[in-house]
């Protein structure tokens, strides 16, 4: 396993495909979670609609998984979690900026 090392994606998904994670603390104990680049985008739709369960599920290994569980972590811990694996994957892990505005008008008139 790597700790908090720069992680290109498409070696991200490597990582995924061969089981390997990246560690991240959450509540003072180290959980393994797959790099932010290899992360599903069902795993992703998961994330967007606040079922973190489901996300974590994806994302954590089974272990890491239920540690997650036991842990009953704080929104607080959460984000600061969030934080350390988007530093720890290269990745990041916020909001889409989305598509560009349009140069061009699209409303009729």
């Amino acid at each position: 396993m790597t700790e908090h090392n720069e992680v290109p994606p498409a070696e991200a998904q490597e990582i995924e495909a061969s089981g390997h994670y990246v560690n991240a603390p959450l509540c003072g104990k180290q959980l393994e979670v797959v790099p932010a680049g290899a992360w599903r985008q069902s795993a992703m739709r998961k994330l967007r609609v606040g079922e973190m369960d489901g996300f974590l599920e994806d994302v954590l290994s089974p272990d890491s998984y239920e540690l997650y569980l036991e842990l009953d972590p704080t929104n607080d811990d959460l984000n600061t979690f969030m934080e350390e694996v988007s530093s720890g994957s290269g990745e990041s892990v916020g909001k889409s900026s989305g598509r560009g505005a349009s140069s061009r008008s699209t409303r009729k008139r």
